[in-house]
């Protein structure tokens, strides 16, 4: 497909800004304020679409087009799959940014700040993330220690097991260890010699051999259950949703006291059949639990309900905090070991690998006595050199303030390596830099059609002559072909009964009664906002638009963004002219249909500077609780909003935006601000 250019020259105009002659700095990432500016001005050996240079004003490669007809590959090194991995979940981590006047530390913007904000779904995306890189990095790491205990592939296990054995002898097992340990972060290859690849769900986490995916089929390479995937990574985040919702199911059928064992019988006709699942709906379910079996509801009598929630809600904040520097840490880690490019292939492994030789050399020299003996007087001066310990954390914070910040890792080991949120943004910034915005990850509505993936020796190997597993490859082909009663499959009855929602032939029509009445309690809201709207009412403005008519085309970028400003419809436009980008809001519909034209005759409604942006907040069209009752009984999308607030404190709100991750994205790399999460 050859890459069509989208010119917007004299799209805006220019604002003026009094005193600009006076500024020393500009409003491009030319100035690499941060190692990511820096990095996304190099120009590196392998280029991909986006690092080509081109005379247009905008370079379009592939925006609202299907997966195959975007320019391949879009970042040099790094394969579309990958890279629509890291926008994907970048745009669900990302919230709300403010900009930092100081140099960050460690080279790297896009640090969680300490007061960040907290909000379920905030904590909810953390715990996702946890799933998806510790969780699966875990899970993977054990089926590799089963697989090695197995002895199914025996030169291998030999090997190992030999190697630890006249270690042990000579009392060289932290000397092997470290040397190990030095060899897979050094030397990248080894990775696959010492633990060949294999995918995860396709390992018996028993007996260490094959074993049919928990999905019924090997659709996927690295999730847990091996459910197919339109495109890689999607099974993962699909697995880290489902992770997330059933520790709520269970928590919530925990709460209300679901007990299917102890039911009766189910026959037509009896009670249960008129109800639906309390665990299905959720609405007081703790305190209906306690008035059926005589108690009182907690509301009303119990004292302890009401600090308790306040000390919990209270420390929701920190420990999403710590989760969410717990993954920033494991995926730096993860970066450091693999960089993606443009970021250095070995500095940060080398470095690693340098902090791992002290301890091969004083494990050669120390004895277990010794260590044993020092982790005992560690021990005991934890427990009683409190007086000392105090007063050299006192001296400590006088003459250093900021010792515990300078002594992070992300500022010492991983200083310069990336979170997977920085490689993106950096990744973002090199796009923005040739003019040449990334496309959106393609949003495939089917289902993933249930066909085992394709396995080739880099997805599955074994070390040396060894068959993996010491299957054959009848064997292979069995566990990784197609079954659906697989995925149903539990260990018990009483699991069987416990994780099934029923609702009950009447409970079910119940249910239907009510999304139909909700369905046509939400149409009748939407027209009466705009009765509302007409009258002056700012809020139902905010609201119009927010659930888009079915079949509307809601195509738009890279330049303009379907969206709406206090109401009005329109589209807000980034135009890069000169060297003072600006995004803008202009009703006249005319450029969607004459984009490629120069236009003079637009009249935007306000214009803001990308250099004055200091913050950006993604805000719902609907609060939380009204969307989810769109999505339950319309089966709507609902189109969300972006707040922009510049440096004179003005915050301007564009609503009903289909495309606002992308602008968002596009925005939040196009300047030379220094961003921090909030």
């Amino acid at each position: 497909m050859a890459n069509t250019g989208i010119v917007y020259k004299g799209l805006l105009p220019i604002p003026h800004q009094t005193g600009l002659e006076k500024k020393e700095t500009t409003t491009t990432v030319r100035d690499t304020p941060t190692v990511s500016h820096a990095l996304a001005m190099k120009n590196p050996e392998q280029k991909g679409a986006a690092q080509v240079e081109h005379d247009e004003e905008v370079v379009n490669l592939g925006w609202n087009e299907p997966d195959n007809a975007v320019a391949s590959p879009l970042v040099g090194g790094l394969a579309n799959d990958d890279l629509w991995i890291l926008v994907r979940r970048f745009n669900k981590q990302m919230y709300h940014v403010k900009e930092i006047p100081n140099p960050p530390p460690g080279g790297l913007d896009l640090n969680i700040a300490d007061e960040e904000e907290f909000s379920p779904d905030k904590l909810r995306s953390n715990i996702e993330r946890l799933y998806m890189t510790i969780g699966i990095g875990l899970i993977g790491f054990g089926k590799q220690i089963v697989r090695l205990r197995s002895w199914r592939e025996m030169r291998r296990t030999a090997t190992f097991c030999t190697a630890y054995f006249i270690a042990w002898i000579f009392d060289l097992l932290m000397p092997l260890f470290a040397v190990m340990v030095i060899t897979l972060i050094a030397y990248q290859p080894s990775r696959a010699i010492i633990f060949p690849p294999t995918p995860i769900a396709l390992v018996d986490g028993k007996t260490g051999g094959v074993q049919k995916p928990k999905a019924g089929v090997l659709g996927s390479h690295n999730s847990a259950t091996g459910a197919p995937e339109n495109h890689k990574g999607e099974a993962v985040e699909a697995e880290a949703s489902n992770f997330v919702n059933e520790i709520a199911s269970v928590a919530l059928a925990s709460a209300t006291g679901k007990h299917p064992q102890g039911e009766p019988p189910s026959e037509d006709g009896s009670p249960a059949d008129s109800f639906p699942d309390p665990t299905a709906i959720a609405i007081g379910a703790a305190d209906a639990k306690k008035k059926a079996t005589g108690g009182t509801p907690a509301k009303e009598h119990d004292k302890t309900k009401v600090p308790m929630e306040t000390a919990m809600w209270t420390k929701m904040r920190p420990i999403m905090h710590s989760l969410a520097e717990v993954v920033d840490t494991w995926e730096r880690f993860a970066n450091a070991l693999d960089p993606t490019s443009p970021f250095p292939r070995e500095l940060y492994r080398l470095r690693i690998a340098a902090l791992v030789v002290p301890v091969l050399l004083a494990s050669i020299f120390v004895t277990s006595y010794m260590f044993m003996k020092g982790v005992t007087f560690g021990v005991g001066f934890g427990l009683f050199g409190d007086p000392i310990i105090s007063r050299g954390l006192e001296l400590l914070n006088n003459k250093f303030p900021n010792w515990q910040k300078i002594l992070e890792l992300r500022n010492t080991v991983f200083k310069g390596v990336p979170t997977n949120a920085q490689l993106t943004l950096t990744l973002l910034r090199i796009s923005e830099a040739n003019k040449a915005p990334l496309p959106p990850p393609p949003n495939i509505h089917a289902p993933p059609p249930d066909e085992p993936a394709d396995i080739s020796e880099q997805e599955l190997r074994a070390t040396g002559e060894d068959y993996p597993f010491n299957a054959t490859q009848a064997e292979l082909d069995e566990a990784m072909a197609c079954d659906p009663t697989v995925a149903h499959e539990t260990v018990g009855e009483g699991i069987d009964a416990s994780k099934n929602v029923k609702h009950g032939k009447k409970g079910s029509k119940i249910l239907g009664f009510f999304k139909g009445t909700v369905k046509g309690g939400v149409e009748t809201v939407i027209s009466t906002d705009k009765l509302k709207a007409k009258v002056g009412s700012e809020h139902a403005k905010n609201r119009l638009g927010v659930v888009p008519k079915r079949n509307e085309d809601l195509t738009s970028g890279p330049v303009e963004f379907k969206a709406r400003f206090h109401g009005k419809k329109g589209h807000v436009y980034i135009t890069a002219k000169a060297t003072i980008p600006c995004v803008a809001f202009s009703t006249d519909n005319t450029v969607e249909k004459m984009g490629s034209l120069e236009r003079e005759d637009l009249h935007p409604i306000w214009t803001i500077p990308v250099g004055d942006i200091i913050e950006m907040r993604k805000v719902g069209g609907y609060g939380w609780r009204a969307k989810l009752v769109v999505g339950w009984a319309m089966g709507r999308e609902v189109a969300d909003g972006l707040e922009i607030v510049q440096r004179s404190g003005a915050k301007t709100k564009v609503t009903a935006m289909p495309l606002r991750d992308e602008l968002f994205n596009r925005l939040i790399a196009m300047g030379d601000q220094k961003w921090e999460c909030w």
